[in-house]
């Protein structure tokens, strides 16, 4: 038993994407191989970093040390397997812990996570290498004129908190007077605002990571929401959307989403299994929505179908990851 990598499995977060984050890594936990792996469950809660035994007694992670005692028996952690939507999993901050303590991790780094999780950085990193709506970016106080805003961008467009997930805090504004209700929606959830405009098309997502330098690009998968656009609840609610993968494209549309999406993974210095979302026009022009660097892996997500239309099991997917991350 003491040749099994001692992983903490980091869960829950900070942000309005905890609960999906924990079923993430409910699901990620059944998936792993006990025989190699030692994984503990811990459930980041603001300052709190615990782990519930099954008697229902919480033990608190000891920081100093990345370690944790459980009825006198102190365990130290080898590697840090990441399942935190949002803060502090995808915006670096729990990275830059782990880099001082110098423990591996499963996710992009601390740099590359900065990057991701602020959109408006994102997309200008992006520049010139995928296709970009043309947008208007705010910070919370700054003065804007929503006729302006209107008349550059045209109506409909999207309002989007600049750094969240899960679509938490996005409303698509289909007249000048709401824009004012939904910059204060998308305000609730981050100090800056990305206000775009609205490209019209297909949804498609598309998994990708690099490991033992190989390419690994998922098939696409293509999203139907039933309802306006792909929010929170269209992503999590049973019924609420159709996720066809592969999905029934072209060539040349598929082999421009593969380039692109490896194009992203590239530029933003990406590590691990990443998702990156487009909207495809009826012209069968991609344009880039966003990259999500630490993807959802609960029973209804999207990269863990891509995976097995691939022939690969979660286990699988995640053993990859996690033998060639140690070794960085």
């Amino acid at each position: 038993m003491n040749n099994q990598l001692k992983i903490a499995l980091m869960a829950g977060g900070n942000s309005s994407e905890r609960e999906i984050a924990l079923q993430s890594a409910a699901q990620i936990y059944a998936a792993l191989d006990t025989t190699k792996y030692d994984v503990t469950l811990i459930d980041l809660n603001g300052r709190s970093w615990s782990h519930t035994t099954p008697d229902g007694r919480k033990w608190e992670v000891d920081k100093n040390d990345f370690s944790i005692t459980i009825d006198g028996t102190k365990k130290c952690f080898d590697y840090a397997l990441i399942l935190i939507h949002g803060t502090p999993g995808e915006d670096g901050r729990l990275q830059g812990y782990l880099d001082l303590m110098e423990i591996p991790y499963s996710s992009c780094s601390m740099t590359s996570s900065v990057i991701t999780f602020d959109k408006a950085t994102t997309k200008r990193t992006l520049a010139g290498r995928v296709n970009l709506a043309r947008e208007v970016f705010l910070r919370r106080h700054e003065e804007y004129d929503a006729d302006a805003i209107t008349a550059e961008l045209g109506l409909p467009l999207f309002v989007k908190p600049n750094a969240s997930g899960s679509s938490f805090g996005v409303t698509k504004v289909q007249r000048v007077e709401e824009l004012p209700a939904a910059i204060d929606l998308a305000l609730s959830e981050s100090d800056e605002v990305l206000i775009e405009e609205c490209i019209t098309g297909r949804e498609m997502g598309c998994g990708v990571m690099i490991v033992g330098g190989k390419e690994y690009i998922f098939p696409v998968t293509e999203i139907i929401a039933k309802k306006e656009f792909f929010d929170y609840e269209a992503k999590y609610t049973e019924g609420m959307s159709d996720e066809i993968t592969p999905a029934a494209i072209s060539e040349e549309v598929k082999a421009e989403l593969n380039r692109m999406t490896l194009d992203a993974y590239k530029a933003c210095r990406c590590s691990g299994v990443v998702r990156v979302d487009f909207i495809v026009t009826k012209e069968g022009k991609p344009y880039f929505i966003e990259l999500n660097s630490i993807p959802g892996m609960s029973g209804g997500s999207i990269v863990p179908k891509q995976a097995r239309e691939m022939g690969m099991s979660l286990g699988e997917l995640y053993e990859l990851i996690i033998e060639d991350t140690r070794r960085k």
